[in-house]
Parts: structure tokens; C-alpha cells; sequence
């Protein structure tokens, strides 16, 4: 999936595709990190460029997630849409529901499918975490889940390497 955003990226500057990468909802900074370090961007660099970009979307989304979903529910589809988009959410969210902010910040950092930065704002719209609370709570997770995914990146970059004949 990352290979094909790459492809439909090219052209932009090697940053910007870091960025967008990191703040689409499906890859996020999972798959910008190791994206930005096959586009030779140096790990630092990489690693500030994807919490900024799955940063980015952390406000809006906490602050518009809720009237708009509420304001599309009038259409059949959407309300579907939604209907199953909060119950996956709640279905992840007992950590959330047992330890508010901290449950969100674990929920967040943890870097597998649905748990990062858009997950979160769903689970705290869902979960009523209020904005001071929540947006600290989501952007340690995304930092914590930054450096586990690069940690893994550089781990499985030197098993390779290891594996790789002379």
C-alpha cells in the first residue's frame, strides 16, 4: 500500500511525501517512517517529518470529528459508516474507557492496524475525553509509536544487512 502512495507521490519532494505519508489515516507514521527512509531521508529528519505530519490532523479531527459525524448521520450511508467505524473503535477501547488519557496515550502508541493518531480521536470523541486531556494524550503516543517503529526499522535494517551475502 505504501509502494503505491510512493507511486502516486512522485514527483513531490522526498519531505512532503514523509509528511502526507505520516497523515493519511490508514498508513500514518507506521508507514511514513520507513517510507521516508527508503527516499534516503536522513532517520532524524524522517522521524520529525512523520510526528509532524501524523500530528497534523490531531485537532481537526478532535475538534470536528463529533458535529460532523452527527451531521452526516442523517444520510443512511454515513450513518453506517459511522455506526461501524465507532463500534470498532469501542471494541478496541477497554484500556481507553479504564484509563482515560492514559489508556489513549497507550491506545495510540502502540503501532499495530487501527491504533494510532485517527484512531485515537475517534476513541476520544467516543470516550468524551475532553481536548486539554486528550491532544497531549494522542501526540505522546504518536512520539512513543515514532520510536518504536523506527527502533524496529533500524533492528530489521541491520538483520538484513546481516543476512545480506558480501
Amino acid at each position: 500500500m505504501v509502494e503505491n502512495i510512493l507511486n502516486a507521490l512522485k514527483g513531490l519532494p522526498k519531505e512532503f511525501i514523509t509528511i502526507i505519508i505520516a497523515a493519511l489515516p490508514i498508513s500514518e507514521l507506521r508507514g511514513a517512517i520507513p517510507a521516508g527512509l527508503v527516499l534516503g531521508l536522513p532517520p532524524v529528519k524522517v522521524f520529525l517529518l512523520s510526528i509532524l505530519g501524523n500530528s497534523l490532523p490531531i485537532i481537526p479531527l478532535l475538534i470536528f470529528l463529533e458535529p460532523i459525524s452527527r451531521s452526516l448521520r442523517r444520510f443512511k450511508l454515513w450513518a453506517r459508516f459511522f455506526d461501524w467505524l465507532f463500534e470498532r473503535t469501542k471494541t478496541k477501547g477497554d484500556l481507553i474507557q479504564k484509563y482515560e488519557a492514559l489508556g489513549l496515550m497507550l491506545f495510540v502508541a502502540v503501532p499495530l492496524p487501527m491504533t494510532g493518531a485517527w484512531s485515537g480521536c475517534i476513541a476520544a470523541s467516543l470516550f468524551k475525553i475532553k481536548f486539554r486531556y486528550a491532544f497531549p494524550a494522542i501526540l505522546a503516543g504518536v512520539i512513543v509509536a515514532g520510536v518504536i517503529v523506527m527502533a524496529a526499522c533500524f533492528f530489521g535494517w541491520t538483520a538484513f544487512c546481516a543476512l545480506r551475502p558480501s
